[in-house]
């Protein structure tokens, strides 16, 4: 099933910051107050409650919503009100999250956050939090979306306002859903459930059962899928809420489509299509467009598959790179600590420079001789400042490195971009740990950090030791490749091998009584092919591969078993004379029919 792309659209509001009043967004309410915005009228504080309540209620025209959270944000910083500013800013990111702009949202919520724990609104900060954590996981970073979930959370039991609360567990669920863990997910929703029924709010019944329909799918409960999710479109074409019901619209044709009727799967994912295009819902056109484009596939439609595909592209291409939020995310703390130290050391050099200056001018009026010694101390000062430039470019030189493979460094710094290259052959690798997920839930954050740089940091040295190329990790996933930049020589052989020094040291950690904490199982895939590498971005680069070996790679992690190594038979023709393999059979995979696949079982 599609994984739940619904995030903090309830925008639980603040309709007025010191009355705080619960209900959902209204079109007709946006509809009817824009004859008063024209007529400009009202001033004051009225002026900026006109405001909030424009930008939180207008749902057809996201861009709108976006100027009157500017206009918003402007007012209120001039009258000096900033619990409005505050709210302002969180209208600001709900917007710019709907257009597809990430990181322009992530940094109104975080301000919306900074302004109301400054100013004491404790509702208003937990929702802030809620938003920044449905922004991780739009941008696929697990652990900093849980992180600010569980932050808001806590933020906002402290409060009366139920539904925010209900709200913030119900989208901290919607995240366990998108990572597949099922029975956490369903807790949560259970609770958000509650709350919703006993605080009489349809449009979170709404999501509830949305969700816990999308959870039903997911598991194979296909019946009680459509029943739940057919309620919730129902309830949501009521209050004129778009987005999920192009989501839910998108689940359907993936029900329909396991039980065999193609013509009613295409027909939900063009109505998905549809009401995604006319609200300006760039994701879900990109989702809609790539699925229409699988199912004309299947039907062997080249033309139209081709068609939709080309669209999905476009789309996607048009929504801001996610890769830039997930970074932004994993290096905000570092480098707001950073520029406040910065800031320090600018002070202080500042006033010793003020300082030194002062000395040298008196000096200089007494005794020539000095001049001397300040061109003496001058020209330390350079050579020092030299040294600490080269020092600087070595360390961002190293820095690169540790990022980009040594070749792509070096076009990277001499053309200032990289070419995308075809390689024909290359191995690529998958791991994963097996309830690694529940585990961290129980976790610190810093503890969660430990436990995975454990495990990376033995398979970073187990890999570099075998000539293969580290592409990167996704949460507790590891991924790597071998046959890139010309190390094209047994690149599959050398996969294996590494594969199975990664399996051994995981199982003699289990045996380890000082590390048994830190235990799991892993799953191990491996698949050979053609692939496209490059980097991403022109900022905070990023080095990555691309192509359906990558995919199948990951499908072969997907279907391992514990401890084992599960390859793909591309990799099985290259190694079949040098390891012993186990025929598994040709094995059903989602999305890709049947596939041959093979367990290594020992070296021959």
């Amino acid at each position: 099933m599609i994984r739940n792309k619904i995030a903090y659209y309830l925008l639980i509001g603040f309709f007025h910051i010191f009355t705080i009043s619960t209900k959902a967004q209204d079109q007709k309410i946006a509809d009817s107050l824009v004859k008063i915005y024209q007529a400009n009228t009202l001033s004051g504080k009225a002026r900026l409650e006109l405001l909030t309540q424009l930008s939180f209620n207008e749902v057809k025209d996201n861009q709108r919503s976006l100027q009157y959270a500017e206009e918003l944000i402007k007012l209120s910083e001039e009258m000096g009100d900033y619990p409005y500013q505050s709210q302002g800013y969180f209208q600001k990111g709900s917007a710019n999250r709907l257009l597809g702009n990430l990181e322009e949202a992530l940094k109104a919520f975080f301000k919306s956050a900074e302004i109301a724990q400054r100013e004491n609104k404790i509702p208003l900060e937990g929702s802030a939090y809620g938003a920044i954590a449905d922004i991780y996981v739009i941008s696929d970073n697990h652990k900093n979306a849980m992180l600010y979930y569980n932050k808001a959370i806590a933020t906002l039991r402290k409060t009366t306002a139920k539904i925010d609360l209900a709200s913030t567990i119900f989208n901290a669920g919607d995240a366990l859903l998108t990572y597949k863990s099922y029975d956490s997910a369903l807790v949560y929703f259970k609770e958000s459930s509650k709350i919703f029924e006993q605080e009489n709010y349809p449009i979170g019944k709404a999501y509830n059962l949305g969700d816990i329909g999308m959870l039903y799918a997911n598991t194979g409960k296909n019946e009680l899928a459509e029943k739940n999710i057919n309620e919730a479109i129902r309830i949501l074409e009521e209050t004129e809420d778009y987005y999920p019901i192009s989501v839910y619209l998108m689940t359907m044709a993936d029900i329909y489509l396991e039980k065999g009727q193609w013509q009613a799967a295409i027909d939900y994912a063009k109505r998905s299509l549809t009401l995604a295009t006319q609200y300006s819902l760039k994701e879900q056109i990109g989702d809609a467009n790539k699925k229409i484009a699988e199912l004309y596939e299947q039907a062997g439609d080249s033309v139209l598959s081709y068609k939709y595909y080309k669209s999905y592209i476009i789309y996607r291409d048009s929504v801001i790179n996610v890769k830039n939020v997930q970074q932004m995310g994993d290096l905000r703390t570092n480098y707001e600590v950073s520029q406040k130290q910065i800031e320090v050391d600018l002070l202080d050099q500042r006033r010793k420079n003020q300082r030194n200056i002062a000395i040298a001018t008196a000096i200089a009026l007494f005794l020539i001789g000095f001049i001397a010694i300040g061109l003496y101390r001058r020209n330390n000062f350079i050579r020092k400042t030299k040294k600490i430039i080269e020092e600087e470019r070595d360390r961002s030189d190293s820095l690169l490195l540790n990022i980009l493979p040594e070749e792509t460094a070096a076009e990277l710094k001499r053309n200032g971009a990289v070419k995308a290259k075809k390689y024909d052959s290359v191995t690529v690798l998958f791991t994963d740990f097996k309830g690694f997920t529940n585990y961290s839930e129980k976790l610190s954050p810093e503890a969660l950090v430990e436990t995975v740089s454990f495990y990376f940091s033995r398979f970073d040295e187990i890999v570099e030791k075998h000539g293969l190329e580290k592409i990167k990790t996704i949460g507790d996933a590891y991924m790597c490749a071998g046959g890139l930049h010309g190390n094209t020589e047994d690149h599959a052989k050398r996969m294996i091998l590494a594969a199975i020094e990664i399996a051994a040291f995981v199982e003699e950690t289990k045996k380890d009584v000082s590390a048994s904490e830190l235990t799991f199982d892993i799953r191990i895939g491996i698949n050979t092919g053609p692939v496209v590498a490059g980097v991403v971005g022109t900022k905070k680069f990023a080095y990555d591969i691309w192509g359906d070996t990558v995919n199948v790679a990951s499908r072969m992690e997907t279907m391992s078993e514990s401890g084992k190594i599960n390859i793909g038979e591309n990799t099985y023709e290259l190694v079949k004379d040098t390891f012993e393999c186990e025929y598994r059979g040709e094995i059903e995979v989602k999305n890709r029919g049947s596939m041959k696949m093979y367990f290594i079982n020992s070296n021959k």
